[in-house]
């Protein structure tokens, strides 16, 4: 839809992994070249890890140009094939049809003899490895012994998400571990390489202008995505196509955070409690990024944090372990009355220019409802900073729910999209004191 608005000749950002938009980039360029040097004069089993949407089928299919004429390459894009299916299929690939019951391996063997009298090299590249069935593997093993009296017959390449390396760590693996002689991992991009990368996908559709694309927008995007380039490509396409609507050429932070809430991407799990890392204030940590300390709380939070990892430990002030953990799991109990009352002493004193986080409007006579929602929150969110407002509007009572106190709204969205999966379903959005301090209106977003 917006290609002649912005003057491409295709979509840059398409999800789908065109080898003529390979990003050589944040060291892709550089593990390609490794790779094709492992296949070509190594022997043993390749590894290449990452997380979903990082760029491994892409790498993938730049082998399969790359490699040179006397290379045949064999693609498993099937992972739940059986311990019996995979030899079966290998063969089917290099024109030896077999059947169940024949002698496998044998026969596998001396097709693969034949191909390597005659100069050839085969390759078998498996993706989405980690799904395999561990007899699968086991397999994969057995295959990787198929050998002449001096060269290994078969290179394989597995290509897999990060439960890859978990699964091959597992003692009952160690076999099959110990045969991998190059590991890859593909990192996800750094905020640096996503302004490079969004710049090299839109040259690489034909795009002539100045980057479109503001630094505050690629902030965002490098933060939403966390550095996966399906994430970014999902987030940019829709970036463009909102500031399409609106008849901009600029992507600033309304079309980035636009595509950030429309996009929805659950943050990606970590080897910890994500839940409790939350409740522990990791909203403070991007809002300590900004310079947006809430006041009073900022040893609180360096303690906090440090303690699960979030933040270097030389920066954590002394205290008591035991304040520390009380105080980062546990906030104070308070009634409904009482949080209103200090809603609205917080109002007194906070700046119309500060901003917040809304949660959720609903009529007053929801005050049970209110109660429950607070209850299920104060596990995901820093419950100190989770506040209720009484208002008025339509002629109706109403309570409303909001999260933090931000001195500027980019702070505020910015914590908003590094959030996202945690917060409740219903949209939420960032408003102003000031305007909270007028009579509200239920659509309103500013």
């Amino acid at each position: 839809m917006y290609l002649e608005h912005f003057g491409l000749r295709e979509p840059p950002f398409r999800i789908t992994p065109h080898t003529e938009f390979f990003f050589p980039g944040a060291n892709r360029g550089a593990t390609l070249d490794a790779l094709l040097y492992a296949i070509t004069h190594d022997e043993g089993i390749v590894k290449v890890s990452g997380e979903v949407g990082s760029g491994k089928t892409m790498l993938c299919r730049m082998l399969l140009e790359r490699l040179p004429a006397n290379v045949e390459t064999v693609y498993l894009a099937n992972p739940m094939l059986s311990r019996d299916e995979i030899p079966l299929a290998i063969a089917a690939e290099l024109g030896l049809p077999l059947e169940r019951g024949q002698r496998l391996l044998g026969a596998l063997q001396d097709r693969l003899l034949e191909i390597y009298a005659d100069g050839r090299q085969v390759v078998v590249l498996i993706d989405e490895a980690q799904a395999m069935p561990a007899e699968a593997l086991e397999e994969i093993r057995l295959l990787s012994n198929l050998e002449s009296k001096q060269h290994k017959l078969l290179q394989i390449v597995l290509f897999g998400q990060p439960e890859l390396d978990q699964r091959l760590s597992a003692t009952d693996m160690r076999q099959l571990n110990e045969r991998i002689t190059h590991r890859f991992r593909l990192a996800a991009l750094s905020r640096n390489d996503v302004g490079v990368y969004l710049d090299f996908r839109l040259r690489a559709a034909g795009y002539h202008g100045p980057d479109p694309f503001t630094p505050a927008a690629v902030r965002l995007i490098s933060r939403a995505s966390e550095g996966l380039t399906r994430r970014i490509n999902i987030l940019a396409d829709k970036a463009l196509l909102a500031a399409y609507a609106e008849g901009r050429h600029e992507i600033g932070r309304r079309e980035a955070n636009a595509a950030i809430r429309d996009a929805e991407f659950r943050p990606l799990g970590r080897r910890y409690d994500a839940r409790r890392l939350w409740a522990a204030g990791i909203a403070a940590a991007a809002v300590i990024g900004l310079g947006a300390l809430l006041a009073g709380q900022t040893d609180l939070r360096h303690q906090a944090l440090a303690r699960l990892g979030a933040l270097p430990t030389n920066r954590m002030p002394s205290a008591p372990a035991d304040d520390i953990e009380a105080s980062a799991t546990h906030a104070p109990t308070l009634s409904l009355a009482e949080r209103i009352a200090a809603t609205e002493e917080w109002l007194q004193k906070t700046p119309d220019s500060h901003s917040f986080i809304q949660l959720l409007l609903t009529d007053a006579d929801n005050e049970r409802e209110v109660d429950g929602f607070i209850e299920r929150q104060a596990g995901i969110l820093d419950a100190r900073q989770i506040r209720v407002y009484r208002a008025s509007s339509g002629g109706r009572s109403r309570l409303g729910v909001i999260y933090g106190d931000f001195p500027t709204r980019s702070a505020a969205n910015a914590v908003l999209a590094a959030l996202a999966e945690n917060l409740p379903s219903g949209k939420p959005y960032v408003r102003s004191v000031g305007k909270l301090r007028q009579p509200p209106r239920e659509d309103s977003r500013k």
